[in-house]
């Protein structure tokens, strides 16, 4: 069985800060910034590579910021 890999795209942007995509994530993958973006928020923002791309953080999105990929890996 081939394994997945995963990486997401946050629009840092866009980003409020809410949170709802942190404890969604099962892997811990992503945290909020330090930085701040143009409005001023704490953006959320990917601090391991152990993404898995289940798409749980773009589906818990509100305001739909987060795009996932995912690559096949060959055992």
């Amino acid at each position: 069985m081939a394994k997945v890999k995963g990486s997401i795209k946050i629009d840092t942007e866009r980003c409020k800060g809410c949170e709802v995509c942190v404890p969604a994530c099962p892997e811990s993958v992503i945290a909020l910034s330090k930085n701040v973006n143009g409005k001023g928020y704490h953006y959320a923002e990917m601090v391991n590579d152990n993404c898995i791309g289940c798409t749980n953080c773009a589906v818990v999105c509100p305001d739909g910021v987060i795009s996932v990929y995912r690559v096949k890996l060959n055992s």
